[in-house]
Protein backbone atom coordinates (compact mmCIF):
# COMPACT_ATOMS: atom_id res chain seq x y z
CA UNK A 1 0.00 0.00 0.00
CA UNK A 2 1.68 3.24 -1.05
CA UNK A 3 1.77 5.51 1.70
CA UNK A 4 -0.04 8.54 0.38
CA UNK A 5 -3.28 5.60 0.08
CA UNK A 6 -6.36 7.56 0.51
CA UNK A 7 -8.30 4.09 0.97
CA UNK A 8 -10.21 4.56 -1.97
CA UNK A 9 -9.58 1.98 -4.40
CA UNK A 10 -11.50 3.20 -7.00
CA UNK A 11 -9.21 6.04 -7.92
CA UNK A 12 -6.05 4.06 -7.21
CA UNK A 13 -3.73 2.48 -9.99
CA UNK A 14 -1.53 0.62 -6.90
CA UNK A 15 -3.52 -2.87 -7.42
CA UNK A 16 -3.35 -3.86 -4.19
CA UNK A 17 -5.44 -7.08 -4.62
CA UNK A 18 -2.49 -8.21 -5.94
CA UNK A 19 0.37 -8.07 -3.48
CA UNK A 20 0.31 -10.11 0.22
CA UNK A 21 -0.38 -7.27 2.53
CA UNK A 22 -1.34 -9.52 5.27
CA UNK A 23 0.02 -8.85 8.90
CA UNK A 24 0.73 -12.05 11.12
CA UNK A 25 -1.67 -12.90 13.83
CA UNK A 26 -0.62 -12.87 17.49
CA UNK A 27 2.29 -15.30 18.26
CA UNK A 28 0.00 -17.18 20.67
CA UNK A 29 -2.46 -17.98 18.59
CA UNK A 30 -3.66 -20.19 15.87
CA UNK A 31 -6.56 -19.46 13.58
CA UNK A 32 -7.57 -21.77 10.68
CA UNK A 33 -10.70 -20.11 9.29
CA UNK A 34 -11.94 -16.47 8.84
CA UNK A 35 -15.46 -15.58 7.78
CA UNK A 36 -16.16 -11.87 7.39
CA UNK A 37 -19.92 -10.91 7.66
CA UNK A 38 -20.94 -8.35 5.30
CA UNK A 39 -23.70 -5.99 4.46
CA UNK A 40 -24.16 -3.38 1.47
CA UNK A 41 -25.98 -1.23 4.16
CA UNK A 42 -27.10 -0.92 8.01
CA UNK A 43 -29.76 -2.34 9.90
CA UNK A 44 -30.02 -5.72 8.42
CA UNK A 45 -29.45 -7.74 10.99
CA UNK A 46 -25.68 -8.66 10.29
CA UNK A 47 -24.26 -8.13 13.80
CA UNK A 48 -27.45 -10.87 14.84
CA UNK A 49 -26.56 -13.33 11.97
CA UNK A 50 -22.91 -13.09 13.49
CA UNK A 51 -23.77 -13.94 16.24
CA UNK A 52 -25.95 -16.73 16.22
CA UNK A 53 -23.97 -18.51 13.54
CA UNK A 54 -21.41 -18.37 15.97
CA UNK A 55 -23.26 -19.36 18.45
CA UNK A 56 -24.64 -22.37 16.39
CA UNK A 57 -20.77 -23.50 15.60
CA UNK A 58 -19.89 -23.55 19.38
CA UNK A 59 -22.68 -25.80 19.22
CA UNK A 60 -21.22 -28.01 16.96
CA UNK A 61 -18.13 -28.16 19.03
CA UNK A 62 -15.72 -26.26 17.36
CA UNK A 63 -13.22 -23.34 18.81
CA UNK A 64 -14.81 -20.08 18.04
CA UNK A 65 -13.91 -16.66 17.89
CA UNK A 66 -15.27 -13.10 17.04
CA UNK A 67 -13.56 -10.20 16.10
CA UNK A 68 -15.45 -6.83 16.28
CA UNK A 69 -14.95 -4.91 13.72
CA UNK A 70 -17.58 -2.58 13.31
CA UNK A 71 -15.62 -0.28 15.40
CA UNK A 72 -18.50 2.88 15.59
CA UNK A 73 -20.81 0.57 16.12
CA UNK A 74 -20.30 -2.30 18.24
CA UNK A 75 -22.63 -4.44 19.66
CA UNK A 76 -20.98 -8.24 19.42
CA UNK A 77 -20.80 -8.26 23.78
CA UNK A 78 -24.17 -6.88 24.03
CA UNK A 79 -25.42 -10.30 22.21
CA UNK A 80 -23.65 -12.58 24.47
CA UNK A 81 -24.43 -10.24 27.75
CA UNK A 82 -20.01 -9.54 27.92
CA UNK A 83 -19.83 -6.15 28.99
CA UNK A 84 -16.88 -6.06 31.45
CA UNK A 85 -13.47 -4.44 30.12
CA UNK A 86 -10.64 -6.85 28.42
CA UNK A 87 -7.96 -7.29 30.76
CA UNK A 88 -3.64 -8.43 29.38
CA UNK A 89 -0.33 -8.09 30.10
CA UNK A 90 3.22 -7.77 28.41
CA UNK A 91 1.96 -11.17 25.82
CA UNK A 92 -1.06 -9.02 24.73
CA UNK A 93 -4.50 -8.74 25.22
CA UNK A 94 -6.85 -11.46 26.38
CA UNK A 95 -10.39 -11.65 24.58
CA UNK A 96 -13.10 -12.08 26.41
CA UNK A 97 -15.40 -15.90 26.70
CA UNK A 98 -18.66 -16.23 26.66
CA UNK A 99 -20.81 -18.67 28.92
CA UNK A 100 -20.33 -21.35 25.86
CA UNK A 101 -16.60 -20.87 25.22
CA UNK A 102 -16.48 -17.70 22.25
CA UNK A 103 -14.04 -16.07 22.49
CA UNK A 104 -14.48 -12.45 21.68
CA UNK A 105 -12.77 -8.66 21.15
CA UNK A 106 -14.41 -5.56 20.29
CA UNK A 107 -13.68 -2.11 21.20
CA UNK A 108 -16.56 -2.20 23.85
CA UNK A 109 -14.43 -4.35 26.04
CA UNK A 110 -11.99 -1.60 25.80
CA UNK A 111 -13.70 1.46 26.18
CA UNK A 112 -14.42 3.33 29.65
CA UNK A 113 -18.26 3.46 28.96
CA UNK A 114 -20.61 1.49 26.34
CA UNK A 115 -21.79 4.53 25.47
CA UNK A 116 -19.18 6.49 24.48
CA UNK A 117 -19.03 7.36 21.01
CA UNK A 118 -16.01 7.07 18.71
CA UNK A 119 -15.18 10.30 17.12
CA UNK A 120 -11.86 9.08 15.28
CA UNK A 121 -11.12 9.47 11.04
CA UNK A 122 -10.76 6.26 9.01
CA UNK A 123 -7.24 4.99 9.14
CA UNK A 124 -7.53 5.12 12.90
CA UNK A 125 -10.67 3.14 12.86
CA UNK A 126 -8.95 0.78 10.91
CA UNK A 127 -5.93 0.46 12.77
CA UNK A 128 -7.93 -0.97 15.30
CA UNK A 129 -8.99 -3.81 13.72
CA UNK A 130 -5.23 -5.07 12.94
CA UNK A 131 -4.49 -4.28 16.66
CA UNK A 132 -7.70 -6.93 17.38
CA UNK A 133 -5.47 -9.31 15.48
CA UNK A 134 -2.43 -8.85 15.93
CA UNK A 135 -2.73 -7.92 19.95
CA UNK A 136 -5.33 -10.17 21.35
CA UNK A 137 -4.28 -13.91 22.35
CA UNK A 138 -7.05 -15.89 20.43
CA UNK A 139 -5.47 -19.41 21.26
CA UNK A 140 -6.47 -21.85 18.99
CA UNK A 141 -9.50 -20.87 16.60
CA UNK A 142 -10.99 -23.20 14.12
CA UNK A 143 -13.65 -20.58 12.70
CA UNK A 144 -13.33 -16.99 13.58
CA UNK A 145 -16.10 -14.60 12.33
CA UNK A 146 -16.03 -10.87 11.63
CA UNK A 147 -18.52 -8.41 12.14
CA UNK A 148 -18.21 -5.92 9.73
CA UNK A 149 -19.25 -2.35 9.55
CA UNK A 150 -21.98 -1.92 6.67
CA UNK A 151 -20.60 -0.34 3.29
CA UNK A 152 -17.01 -0.49 1.75
CA UNK A 153 -15.18 1.86 3.58
CA UNK A 154 -12.00 1.57 5.20
CA UNK A 155 -12.20 -1.15 7.98
CA UNK A 156 -13.79 -3.58 4.87
CA UNK A 157 -10.77 -2.57 2.78
CA UNK A 158 -7.90 -3.33 5.74
CA UNK A 159 -10.04 -6.59 6.72
CA UNK A 160 -9.66 -7.76 3.49
CA UNK A 161 -6.21 -6.70 2.95
CA UNK A 162 -4.85 -7.35 6.43
CA UNK A 163 -6.30 -10.51 7.43
CA UNK A 164 -6.64 -13.98 5.31
CA UNK A 165 -10.15 -14.10 5.06
CA UNK A 166 -11.65 -17.26 3.49
CA UNK A 167 -14.74 -15.90 2.64
CA UNK A 168 -17.56 -13.31 2.75
CA UNK A 169 -20.81 -13.99 3.74
CA UNK A 170 -23.35 -10.97 2.49
CA UNK A 171 -26.09 -10.41 5.03
CA UNK A 172 -28.69 -8.22 2.87
CA UNK A 173 -33.31 -8.08 3.33
CA UNK A 174 -35.76 -7.93 0.90
CA UNK A 175 -35.72 -3.75 -0.48
CA UNK A 176 -36.30 -2.29 -3.66
CA UNK A 177 -32.21 -1.23 -3.49
CA UNK A 178 -31.35 -4.69 -2.68
CA UNK A 179 -29.57 -5.52 -6.05
CA UNK A 180 -27.42 -2.99 -6.16
CA UNK A 181 -26.26 -2.73 -2.36
CA UNK A 182 -25.22 -6.67 -2.53
CA UNK A 183 -23.34 -6.13 -5.59
CA UNK A 184 -21.91 -3.15 -3.95
CA UNK A 185 -20.40 -5.59 -1.28
CA UNK A 186 -19.70 -8.70 -3.80
CA UNK A 187 -17.93 -6.67 -6.16
CA UNK A 188 -15.76 -5.63 -3.28
CA UNK A 189 -14.38 -8.80 -2.15
CA UNK A 190 -14.06 -9.82 -5.76
CA UNK A 191 -11.78 -6.89 -6.37
CA UNK A 192 -10.11 -8.09 -3.56
CA UNK A 193 -9.72 -12.14 -4.53
CA UNK A 194 -11.73 -12.50 -1.78
CA UNK A 195 -14.44 -16.02 -1.95
CA UNK A 196 -18.11 -14.64 -1.55
CA UNK A 197 -19.86 -18.00 0.29
CA UNK A 198 -22.94 -16.67 -0.59
CA UNK A 199 -26.30 -14.14 0.51
CA UNK A 200 -28.23 -14.44 3.50
CA UNK A 201 -31.56 -12.67 3.21
CA UNK A 202 -32.64 -11.52 6.84
CA UNK A 203 -36.37 -10.58 8.02
CA UNK A 204 -37.40 -12.58 4.54
CA UNK A 205 -41.11 -12.95 6.25
CA UNK A 206 -42.80 -13.01 9.23
CA UNK A 207 -45.00 -16.06 9.64
CA UNK A 208 -48.39 -15.04 11.83
CA UNK A 209 -47.91 -17.56 14.73
CA UNK A 210 -52.07 -18.02 14.61
CA UNK A 211 -52.51 -18.80 11.47
CA UNK A 212 -49.06 -20.23 10.02
CA UNK A 213 -48.84 -18.28 7.26
CA UNK A 214 -45.85 -16.30 5.95
CA UNK A 215 -46.16 -12.15 5.52
CA UNK A 216 -43.79 -10.51 3.55
CA UNK A 217 -43.37 -7.76 5.40
CA UNK A 218 -40.73 -5.50 3.89
CA UNK A 219 -41.95 -6.26 0.37
CA UNK A 220 -41.81 -9.12 -2.17
CA UNK A 221 -38.07 -11.05 -1.79
CA UNK A 222 -36.03 -10.67 -4.72
CA UNK A 223 -32.72 -12.63 -3.61
CA UNK A 224 -33.14 -15.74 -5.71
CA UNK A 225 -32.66 -13.23 -8.91
CA UNK A 226 -29.99 -11.54 -7.53
CA UNK A 227 -28.41 -14.62 -6.52
CA UNK A 228 -29.26 -16.01 -9.38
CA UNK A 229 -27.61 -12.78 -11.45
CA UNK A 230 -24.36 -12.76 -9.14
CA UNK A 231 -24.08 -16.56 -9.71
CA UNK A 232 -23.98 -17.07 -5.82
CA UNK A 233 -26.15 -19.63 -3.63
CA UNK A 234 -28.83 -18.52 -1.27
CA UNK A 235 -27.59 -19.57 2.10
CA UNK A 236 -30.46 -18.76 3.88
CA UNK A 237 -33.81 -16.91 4.42
CA UNK A 238 -34.33 -15.99 7.97
CA UNK A 239 -38.00 -14.56 9.52
CA UNK A 240 -38.69 -12.07 11.66
CA UNK A 241 -38.95 -13.24 14.81
CA UNK A 242 -39.22 -10.85 17.76
CA UNK A 243 -37.81 -13.46 20.35
CA UNK A 244 -34.78 -13.58 17.95
CA UNK A 245 -33.98 -9.84 18.39
CA UNK A 246 -35.33 -9.91 22.25
CA UNK A 247 -32.67 -12.74 22.82
CA UNK A 248 -30.15 -10.62 20.96
CA UNK A 249 -30.81 -7.59 23.08
CA UNK A 250 -30.53 -9.99 26.47
CA UNK A 251 -27.08 -11.16 26.24
CA UNK A 252 -28.90 -14.19 25.73
CA UNK A 253 -27.98 -15.34 21.98
CA UNK A 254 -26.31 -18.61 23.17
CA UNK A 255 -29.73 -19.71 24.31
CA UNK A 256 -31.62 -18.83 21.23
CA UNK A 257 -32.22 -22.16 19.32
CA UNK A 258 -32.18 -21.30 15.37
CA UNK A 259 -32.32 -23.97 13.24
CA UNK A 260 -31.58 -21.93 10.13
CA UNK A 261 -27.91 -21.00 11.78
CA UNK A 262 -26.76 -24.34 12.61
CA UNK A 263 -27.66 -25.27 9.10
CA UNK A 264 -25.69 -22.09 7.90
CA UNK A 265 -22.84 -23.61 10.15
CA UNK A 266 -23.01 -26.74 8.56
CA UNK A 267 -22.77 -25.26 5.23
CA UNK A 268 -19.69 -23.78 6.45
CA UNK A 269 -17.72 -27.20 7.64
CA UNK A 270 -18.72 -28.49 4.26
Amino acid sequence: MAENCTHDCSSCSADCASRDLRVPVNAMSSIKRVIAVVSGKGGVGKSTVTASLAAAMAKKGRKVAVLDADITGPSIPTAFGIHQRATGSDAGIDPAVTAGGIKLMSLNLLSANETDPVIWRGPVIAGVVTQFWQEVIWGDIDYMFVDMPPGTGDVPLTVFQSLPVDGVIVVTSPQDLVSMIVAKAVNMAKMMDIPVLGLVENYSYFQCPGCGQQHNIFGESHIDKVAAELELPVLAKLPIDPAWAAAFDAGKIEDFPSGAMARLAGQLEG
